[in-house]
């Protein structure tokens, strides 16, 4: 058991402070959620409170949206599935089922319906950019919604 004695500005300072860290090797930077602060909604609950599954979800939103930030107007987030033989899947949305279970909506290049449902043990995501469906419609940024969702209770 830990001794040590905080008030709780500092236990909510030290709940909201960041818990990775990356370094890159390219040209030029490339920021990501390891470098950025927690949201409020984020770090409003401790670490330690949340279920394997809720913490997975919750990363991959700042993940997404992330990613997302780094795309052209031509391009959209979509994830590629490996070892499934169905391809890409354009994420329209996440979800989690505590303690361990989260799962991917979307549809496939033909669009077809897609839901990816995976233990958190077993997650690996690779987000790819692809061209956007239609090309006259502006790109859908879908990690700025999901991350409006972490508001809500």
């Amino acid at each position: 058991m830990d001794e040590k004695i905080e008030t709780t500005a500092e236990y909510v300072e030290g709940s909201a402070m960041r818990l990775g860290r990356a370094v890159h090797t390219g040209e030029g930077p490339c920021p990501g959620p390891e470098d950025t602060p927690l949201p409020e909604a984020i770090a409003k609950k401790p670490v330690e409170e949340k279920s394997p599954a809720e913490w997975a979800y919750e990363r991959l939103i700042l993940y997404i949206k992330n990613f997302e930030e780094l795309l052209d107007g031509e391009q959209e987030v979509a994830m590629g599935l490996t070892d499934t033989g169905a391809g890409v899947l354009r994420i329209e949305g996440l979800g989690y089922f505590d303690p361990d279970i989260v799962t991917f909506y979307g549809t496939d290049g033909m669009g077809a319906r897609i839901q990816l449902v995976q233990h958190v043990s077993q997650l690996n995501v690779v987000l790819r950019a692809t061209p956007k469906p239609d090309q006259a419609a502006p790109a859908r940024r879908i990690g700025f919604d999901l991350a409006k969702g972490l508001d809500e209770d």
